[in-house]
Order: structure tokens, then sequence, then C-alpha cells
């Protein structure tokens, strides 16, 4: 039996996650819909995340659930309360009648808020104090300096959180340390210069974003796989490098988290970073001069605009996955299954799979029957701006998916 043969065999095989076994190794990847209008947990997210479902992922991530309505980092943005939870039944109803399972990201924006005004509080709180670049737009000039209290109050946020997902059918929660939102801040030097017992060495920046996961794991972690997003690097000089992400592996794996995917960059500082290659240039420009002002704010790099090369993040995920044992999802390029065989091959438990699953969500059922061996998706990355318009994420290339009617991102999951 050849290699390819082995390793195409072990991405279609079960994976255990905490309590949960998944009956392959591909993840749907999280990737801001732009379908929840108004805050409203639409039919549109619905039918998005059962046509992955139903095209053979493992897995699908609703993207950036925030653990409150101030967590949010744009008013179009799910959140994960009280009173969201039977449209989310209705979104884990329709991914599970064809036999996947549903992952909720959890996250709160802290600072990277662009909410409006009468919104949220005008002092958004972060890591660091001070002047916040991100209110500029928003008259949120200022950003607080959390003190335990603070703390306290954000970790019982995200057990909260993970309680109504379990309510709501879940499966999974994903806690987002990664791309700059709150626990990111903590955790990166960018956002964060403490004195005190948060601040310093990565162990410390880490101390609360572990106590967070800890949290969560005693409140749901015997029902449900509770992982972690983190970025492995922070893509620019002066942040994290390498070193500091094999040490965030090491501390999730003490805490105990079930699995953790590896992402790359932050939203600001190295957007390309994360994605492998930059935004369009042509992109759709959004209505929103709050969301312009906030795209703009991405630093212009004086190198040559990066070339998207498949699987770019492995070689630092090769170090992670040399350095701990535990379960690790690859996040970054993965385009054919030459590529799935080599992430197989590596000893990565799972994939993360997020424009390829946009341009076909179909994609995994495909490689799995043998007809194709490539995916059509060229990494144009204008999938990922479209989420600011009203029928939000979709595929713009030739033979990719179109989405649904803009409406369906208003009307909510569960309405008859």
């Amino acid at each position: 039996m050849s290699s390819m043969t082995k390793s195409a065999s072990k991405a279609f095989t079960p994976l255990t996650i905490g309590p949960l076994t998944l009956r392959n190794r591909f993840i749907k990847a999280a990737t801001n819909e732009g379908m929840c209008k108004g805050g409203v947990i639409s039919k549109g997210l619905a039918a998005f995340h059962e046509r992955v479902a139903e095209g053979g992922a493992a897995m699908t991530t609703v993207a950036y659930c925030a653990t409150s309505k101030d967590g949010q980092t744009f008013v179009d943005q799910a959140h994960l309360s009280a009173d969201t939870i039977m449209d989310f039944k209705a979104l884990t109803d329709r991914v599970h009648k064809h036999g996947a399972a549903a992952q909720a990201q959890i996250t709160h924006a802290g600072a990277f808020t662009f909410l409006p005004k009468d919104f949220s509080s005008m002092k958004p709180i972060s890591a660091n104090g001070g002047f916040n670049k991100f209110g500029v737009m928003t008259g949120r000039y200022l950003k607080k300096q959390m003190n335990r209290a603070d703390m306290n109050a954000i970790a019982d946020e995200f057990v909260r959180a993970a309680l109504n997902s379990k309510e709501a059918g879940f499966d999974a929660v994903e806690i987002h340390m990664g791309h700059g939102y709150l626990l990111a801040q903590f955790i990166t030097p960018f956002y964060n210069s403490r004195k005190d017992e948060y601040g310093g060495t990565i162990q410390n920046r880490m101390k609360f974003p572990a106590e967070v996961l800890s949290k969560v794991l005693d409140a749901v972690g015997k029902d449900m796989a509770v992982t972690v997003k983190y970025s492995q690097t922070d893509g620019k000089d002066g942040g994290n490098t390498i070193t500091e992400g094999i040490e965030i592996a090491k501390i999730l794996q003490s805490t105990g988290a079930h699995m953790a995917q590896l992402s790359n960059g932050l939203n600001v500082e190295s957007i390309d970073t994360m994605f492998g290659n930059p935004l369009p240039k042509s992109s759709v420009k959004p209505k929103s001069l709050i969301i312009r002002v906030g795209m703009m704010l991405q630093p212009k790099s004086k190198e040559p605009d990066r070339e998207f090369k498949q699987l770019y993040s492995m070689a630092p995920a090769q170090q992670i996955r040399a350095a701990v044992n535990m379960p690790l999802c690859y996040l970054g390029g993965a385009q054919t299954m030459d590529n799935v065989n080599k992430v197989m091959d590596e000893g990565f438990d799972a994939l993360g799979l997020g424009r390829a699953l946009i341009f076909d969500p179909n994609l995994v059922n495909a490689l799995q029957s043998g007809s194709i061996r490539n995916s059509g998706c060229t990494a144009c990355n204008q999938c990922v701006t479209l989420m600011y318009t009203p029928g939000g994420t979709a595929c713009v290339e030739e033979g990719g998916h179109k989405g649904h009617a803009p409406k369906l991102n208003t009307t909510p999951a569960s309405a008859a």
C-alpha cells in the first residue's frame, strides 16, 4: 500500500477529541460569515453550515460567537446568550441531520471593536489601558486595563457562553485566543506590556487565557470538546515568534485543552500571515465607514505582496507538533489531496479548511470519492471581504459556491 493511500485513509478515519468522536479528520475552520445581520442567528447561517455538513466535513465551526453583545466586533455578529439558543439549536439540528458535529467559536473582542456608540461601553476592556487605536471612528479613544474583577467577569462570560452552546446543541466550543481579540490581547506583546503577574513572560501573558480555558473545561469539558484556536506566531517583528508559539501549546496541553487549531497572525498587524497572502486590493468596499477605517488600519508593508503558497503555515506547525503530544489541527493553505496526505504524514490529528470549503462545501465528499484531487479555490480572498455585504461570505470564482439570498441573513433560523 502506498504512502498516499495510507494518508488518504487516515484522513477519512474517526478522530476522538475529549468526549467527542468525529467521523473523519476534516474540520470547517471558523470564517466570519457575515450572516447574522443585526445579531440575528439566521436561516442563511444555518444553511451555510448545513451545506458544509452535507458535504462531508466532520465538524463545522460557527465563527465568532461573542460571549456577550459588548464582546462583538461589529453589530452583524453572533452572540451566545439566552435569547439566541433557540436559533442556534435550529442550526445545530440541521448540521446533525447530516452526521456532522457543530462547534461554536466563543470569543470577546476586547478593544478590537467597532460597535456604534450607543451599543457598548465607551471604554472597552483590554490587557492594557491607554490609547485605543481601534476607537478613533467610534469615539472610544481610550481602553481600560482589565483588573481582577474584570477578569472574573469575563471568565464567567466564557463559561456562560459555553453552557449556552451546550444547550443549543453544539458538540464543541473553540476558545479563540488568536488574531488580536481579547484573549490574544493578553498573549501578544503588541497589546500587553503589563508589569504585574499577567505581563512580561509568555507564561505570565498566558495566565488569564489559560484560566478561561480551565474554567470552560470544568463547566462543559465532560460533555463537549473544548478546543483552542491561537496564532502560532504574530507574523511581525516585535511580536510572538515560534518560540512563544511552542510555549503557548505546552500551556494549552498542561491546562487540558482537547485540541489546538494552529492559526497565524493578527487581524491588523499581519493579516497576510493569517491568510498566506494579502486581502485583494480591488476588494468589495463595505458601506460602513467604521469597517472601512478598520480595514485601512492594516499597515502597508514595504515588502512585495506575499504570493499564496499551499501549506503556508507548515514550518511553524511542524515545530509545535514536535513539542507537544496533544491533538493538533493544522490550518493554512490545504488545497489538494496531496496536501491532505502531507498534513496526515506530519502527524497532525485534523485538518482545518476555510476558503476551500467556501468555494466548494462538497469538497470532502469529492476528495473521498476520488472525483477530484484539487480544490478550485484560488485563495483570492474576495470571500473575506464579502462578509461585510448583505449576502455575507460567498465565492466569486467561476465554479465556486455563490451563497444564498441576502434576506435569509435577516430571518431567524428557528422561524417557520
